[in-house]
């Protein structure tokens, strides 16, 4: 296996290791065989946050939102496009500040929608207000 990337699949949660030259040939989970990228962004939640951070091999994306929060929902489709377009290169995800407010809180997430993008663990970039299209583009370009 030439250059393996661990990806931990949006489905199961389960580690899964794979060529880096094969990330883009449509790769399943061996556990609950689903597609590990499907260009969409994966929900997170407390239980699983941690275990995507942390294990996932690829820069992971992180958009924290709330469903009352008006600018959230105006950049979510977006940002869905974006998961698209930047898959399988980088993994793009959704936290709900409601649900997780300690996850939040611990990376201390003061508004919303804010994006953080998680390498190797650590948080690496940090972008706060929703962004349009193009701005998106650029800044998920500048920070991969």
């Amino acid at each position: 296996m030439a250059n393996p990337i661990q990806i931990v699949c949006r489905s199961c949660d389960s580690l899964v290791r794979v060529p880096g030259d094969r990330l883009g040939d449509g790769p399943r989970c061996p556990k609950c065989h689903a597609p590990l990228f499907d260009g969409k962004p994966i929900t997170l939640t407390a239980a699983n946050f941690d275990r995507h951070v942390t294990q996932d091999g690829l820069p992971l994306i992180v958009d924290f939102w709330a469903p009352w929060c008006g600018p959230c929902r105006a950049m979510a489709p977006v940002f869905e496009q974006a998961a698209a377009r930047f898959e399988p290169n980088a993994r793009f995800a959704k936290l709900n500040t409601e649900d997780s407010g300690a996850v939040s809180a611990r990376h201390g997430i003061r508004s919303i929608p804010t994006l953080v993008v998680f390498h190797g663990g650590r948080e690496v970039a940090r972008q706060t207000g929703a962004l349009d299209r193009g701005s998106l583009d650029r800044w998920v370009t500048a920070e991969l």
